[in-house]
């Protein structure tokens, strides 16, 4: 009979101990019944009660609300822990109910709420009422987001995208529930956009090239440009993400469903009877906003800017880079030199806010005026010389010596020589300065050469003998040419080698050349005039006598006259 009841008891006790061990790993219901400190202990039925933290029992950044009495679900991990406690947990325990839960919604395709609680690596941790979910970096926001902050410890809804409960793995996507919802506010806002609306928005991203505005569900671009009818070189300028801003609708592509936006529409064009406003002529005081390789745009008001070209910067500094001349934000005095109000162009002079240099000289030293000047350049052309009002003139290479050619008396100059000079010519328009140094003396050629005249007859001596011409002195000083076919009337006799150097010669003035400084001569014409002379002193073909008959008699007479 004992043993018999041992056994009984021994089934009983196995049958108990299985049945514990079956509950482990399981959500019991239990009861509060002492906090102590910041414990909760539980009485969940079993042969001994477990302990609880309180913050198990609290919501995130929220203080647990309990009492003695009430009832609370918890998590069994063992049946007895070291000090003879059943181990259990109020955490384990959400986490199960928040798994069972995460999977409905999930299998449902329904949002779930979370909150960013955490950063790892390549994203966040989402508390789903218990349950950690991880929030992959592109999946915080549609655009990326550079400071997360505001969006940590806010509820809010997420999609899950998968989960694993045997690996305790969940993942999440904010992107995907901001996409859904801002799909539905786009079709709505986009059926009843139309050019020309004017619509709030708050700015969500700016780039370089403009800012991107949210209009509450679709965005829309607002261009750099379409900022301010000022200048604007960067929309940081006057922008910044979340300001909120009045915009309007400059075009609307329905197929793209592409929205640019404008907020200098929404003021009045400062263009708008700019021609009146700044007539041709006047002078006005602006701002420098911008530098280029071909100028510097000039504010003369908020939206108005005028373009001073590179070569309206300076009277006297070309080829020179703008910004050695002016620099940014510089306020400068310009004029208007025209106005062109269709293409929304001004364009302004800087230099004639100053006196002309070619002007003040021209007034100051006219033609013939003589001064010094440093040499600053020699070219292949002539001398550049430095002159008041740091502009320079031109003496031309046929200008630097009578009688040297150009070549040879540049020869005589270098960089840096002051020089005397006579002006010759000032041309203020083309910016250019005509000088002589030759112009200071008087020119040898014209004193040799007067008393000369063309048709005249004069006596030669011969300096040089080429196979095409004779040089020759005339007994004055002027120096002559007598071109080979001009030697004789007969072709035969036309040989320069019948000449020598040294020997004199009668010939006749064809050609007096100021110019090129020559005097041409003729034997030819001479001896054709000279049978002219005899032929009507002494005779005429027909009284019967031959030319040579004339001749002779001319020449005797000649040589009697001379006795």
């Amino acid at each position: 009979m004992a043993e018999a009841a041992m056994e009984s008891f021994a089934d009983l006790l196995d049958e108990s101990l299985g049945q514990s061990e079956r509950l482990e790993g399981n959500v019991l219901k239990g009861m509060i019944i002492a906090i102590e400190g910041d414990v909760a202990v539980i009485d969940v039925g079993l042969k001994s009660e477990g302990r609880v933290a309180l913050k198990e029992f609290a919501d995130m950044g929220q203080a647990p609300e309990l009492k003695v009495g009430d009832e609370v679900e918890v998590y069994l991990e063992r049946m007895e822990s070291k000090t003879g406690d059943v181990m259990i947990s109020r955490d384990k325990a959400k986490r199960e109910e928040a798994w069972t839960q995460l999977e409905k919604s999930f299998t449902d395709n329904e949002r779930v709420n979370g909150v960013i609680f955490g950063r790892v690596k390549g994203g966040f941790t989402v508390d789903l009422s218990g349950a950690v979910a991880f929030l992959p970096g592109s999946q915080v926001d549609i655009r990326p987001v550079r400071d997360v902050s505001p969006l940590m410890g806010n509820p809010q809804p997420f999609q899950i995208l998968k989960m694993d409960r045997s690996r305790g793995n969940i993942v999440v996507s904010r992107r995907a529930v901001l996409e859904e919802t801002r799909a539905e506010q786009r079709s709505e806002l986009v059926a009843n956009l139309s050019e020309g609306q004017v619509l709030q928005g708050v700015v969500k991203n700016i780039t370089d090239y403009g800012a991107f505005v949210d209009l509450g569900g679709v965005d829309g671009l607002l261009h750099v440009t379409d900022i301010s009818w000022k200048r604007i070189n960067h929309p940081s300028e006057t922008l910044s993400i979340g300001q909120q801003v009045d915009v309007q609708v400059i075009r609307f592509n329905a197929e793209t469903q592409r929205i640019s936006l404008g907020m200098k529409q929404l003021e009045t064009d400062p263009w708008d009877g700019v021609a009146a406003k700044y007539p041709m002529g006047a002078k006005l005081v602006g701002r420098v906003t911008n530098i280029t390789d071909y100028g510097a745009f000039v504010e003369l008001e908020p939206g108005i800017e005028g373009l001073v070209h590179v070569s309206e910067m300076s009277w006297t500094k070309k080829n020179i880079h703008p910004g050695k001349i002016v620099s940014t934000s510089q306020e400068v005095e310009v004029m208007v030199l025209d106005v062109d109000e269709s293409k929304r162009r001004i364009s302004l002079g800087l230099k004639q806010c100053s006196s002309n240099p070619w002007e003040s000289f021209q007034a100051t030293h006219p033609a013939e005026a003589e001064l010094e000047g440093e040499i600053k350049n020699i070219t292949e052309f002539g001398l550049f010389v430095g002159l008041p009002g740091e502009i320079d003139g031109m003496v031309h290479l046929s200008d630097l010596d009578w009688e040297l050619s150009g070549e040879d008396a540049v020869k005589e100059y270098k960089k840096g020589d002051m020089v005397k000079v006579k002006v010759l010519d000032v041309d203020v328009e083309k910016e250019r300065i005509s000088l002589g140094i030759k112009q200071l003396g008087a020119d040898p050629f014209a004193g040799s050469v007067e008393g000369l005249k063309k048709g005249a007859v004069v006596t030669c001596t011969i300096t040089a003998v080429t196979e095409n011409a004779l040089e020759v002195q005339i007994a004055d000083g002027a120096v002559g040419a007598i071109r080979k076919t001009e030697l004789s009337r007969e072709r035969s006799e036309q040989r320069t080698d019948r000449f020598a150097v040294g020997e004199k010669i009668d010939a006749r003035i064809t050609n007096i050349d100021s110019k090129s400084r020559k005097i041409a001569l003729s034997i030819k014409q001479y001896e054709a005039a000279e049978e002219k002379q005899a032929m009507a002193d002494y005779g005429s073909t027909d009284s019967g006598a031959s030319l040579g008959d004339i001749l002779g008699e001319a020449l005797s007479r000649a040589a009697e006259d001379k006795k």
